[in-house]
């Protein structure tokens, strides 16, 4: 069973991790921070909440019944792979697990198995 500062400290264990956030989908604030961010960790945990919540809604309107549960997300982009995984928990709601990775030293599949991991194991006390 993992914490909440463990669950981040896994996934900065990751090969190829530059940074993780741990975020609340609701409020899309970050509950903890892993790596070097340069950036404004609010404002980017607002920002990928949301793209996650936009993710969703697109493509509950193109799939039967109007519904949709995303098991993980990849981005690639040029200054990494992005993966975003949602995760119930008994949380005050719903959270997200993100970590950057480098595109150069990271493997996409172990980064997903071991999120999946990550995610079964965190207890929110």
């Amino acid at each position: 069973m993992l914490g909440i500062e463990d669950c981040v400290t896994e996934a900065m264990a990751i090969p190829g991790a530059l940074d993780a956030l741990l975020i609340d989908q609701t409020s899309g604030m970050a509950v903890a921070v892993g790596g070097g961010r340069d950036e404004d960790v609010d404002e980017s945990a607002a920002a990928l909440s949301e793209t996650l919540r936009a993710a969703m809604d697109g493509l509950a309107l193109n799939s039967p019944g109007g519904t949709i549960r995303i098991n993980d997300m990849i981005v690639t982009a040029d200054n990494g792979h992005h993966l975003l995984r949602p995760m119930e928990t008994a949380f005050d709601g719903p959270l997200v697990i993100y970590v950057r990775l480098d595109p150069e030293r990271s493997n996409l599949a172990l980064a997903r198995h071991r999120l999946r991991s990550i995610s079964g194991r965190l207890v929110t006390t």
